[in-house]
């Protein structure tokens, strides 16, 4: 974990030591021994100062840093899932409980229809943007990503706290919990709420006091660590399931059946059909192509389908819609890091994005910069399958 205001507080105290000390007035140094007795007060003030923040747990240093603030926006990934949406939901219930009003936004579409169901089963509010600009308030939290992307005028924005569990070089935001070894954006948060006392209340629970957890609240930071380890089979730590643990009391049964299950359409099925039927198997290795799709959530689907093959330990699928591939990528292979693998393969051409974890990753190709990439013509479908593999057999 990284928490940028530990390092911040330090400094800052260590820096006014020595500001005072350098404004001494000259008569002092004519007498060491009370300059000794200066330092001593104030390293034992410094050292005081420290051990006091560092016995706040990280849920109170976050609401340190949410509660001088009369509004904040929550700010998810393009396209968010389950795993966001429960992060953002529960900030917003840490923020709101401490005065504070939240707003939680997301550049792109929901479209999945797991993030639809969970979206409509819940009842809950999210803002679609278009802009960086579009964000009202002035202080922004990050939930399940450390650094904006897919967001016009990203680098305008100044996050006071970034809160996610994706390894990359993050945003120093006055409070950063950044943590890539855990499973989940959601069971961070979860720490949080249960540190801070949060107790949850279940569906038939009365919400009187104000560190009750709502029904809704539980049963998406349950589903959201859910659909992020794979049901608790896949990227998940101790700490995946002592948050269950802990918010399982509290959830609505039916609401999860509801969110977990949803009606799949046609062309998910199709698509899944497709990506068996046109694999190219490499043992223990997968990349199907499945052409053009309406719906680029299908792509993931898929993935997860085809990565229960027997004998198959890493899958890539991929499809183009509206002239970009989305890849999507699924690994048990410990030599296989799929974020890794994926941004490797697609590195060297231009406006191409991928990265991940180890056991799950994704990207996107824009199909006309895929134009004179290598030698000749550029790089082909073909070309670009060829890549994947050569990435999964570490050759890249």
């Amino acid at each position: 974990m990284r928490v940028a205001t530990v390092g911040d507080r330090v400094g800052d105290v260590a820096d006014s030591a020595a500001d005072a000390l350098g404004r001494l007035p000259p008569p002092l140094g004519d007498h060491p021994v009370l300059v000794v007795v200066l330092v001593v007060v104030l390293l034992a003030g410094l050292a005081y100062l420290l051990s006091r923040y560092l016995q706040k747990t990280p849920g109170e240093r976050f609401l340190a840093v949410l509660s001088p603030h009369d509004a904040v926006g929550v700010l998810m990934h393009a396209d968010p899932d389950p795993d966001a949406m429960a992060a953002a939901l529960a900030v917003s219930e840490l923020a709101e409980e401490t005065d504070v009003d939240a707003t939680i936004y997301y550049p792109g579409q929901i479209r999945h229809h797991e993030n639809r169901a969970f979206e409509a089963v819940l009842d809950v509010a999210f803002e679609p943007i278009d802009h960086a600009g579009d964000i009202a308030e002035n202080a922004v939290v990050l939930v399940d990503h450390n650094t904006p992307r897919e967001l016009p005028n990203a680098e305008t924005l100044s996050p006071v706290a970034v809160v996610d569990h994706h390894p990359d070089n993050g945003t120093e935001a006055p409070f950063t919990d950044v943590r890539p070894d855990i499973g989940a954006c959601a069971t961070i948060l979860a720490e949080y709420l249960r540190d801070l006392g949060w107790t949850p209340i279940g569906p038939e629970g009365d919400a009187s006091d104000p560190q009750d957890l709502p029904a809704d609240i539980a049963t998406a930071m349950v589903y959201g660590i859910h659909a992020d380890t794979s049901f608790l089979t896949s990227g998940c730590t101790a700490a995946e399931y002592e948050a269950v643990r802990y918010l399982f009391p509290g959830i609505d049964p039916d609401k999860h059946r509801r969110i977990a299950n949803p009606p799949m359409d046609a062309e998910a099925l199709d698509v899944k059909a497709r990506a068996i039927s046109e694999r190219t198997v490499r043992t223990p290795f997968a990349v199907s192509d499945v052409g053009t799709v309406s719906n680029s959530d299908s792509i993931p689907q898929a993935a997860d389908e085809l990565k229960r093959l027997e004998g198959v330990n890493a899958v890539v699928v991929m499809g183009d819609k509206n002239g970009t591939i989305r890849l999507a990528g699924r690994s048990d292979d410990d030599r296989v890091h799929m974020g890794k693998i994926l941004g490797g393969a697609v590195e060297d051409i231009p406006m191409a994005s991928g990265g991940g974890h180890a056991k799950m990753g994704g990207g996107q190709v824009p199909m006309e910069h895929m134009e004179g990439i290598g030698p000749g013509g550029g790089m082909t479908r073909e070309d670009l399958v060829e890549r994947l593999f050569d990435a999964m057999n570490g050759e890249l």
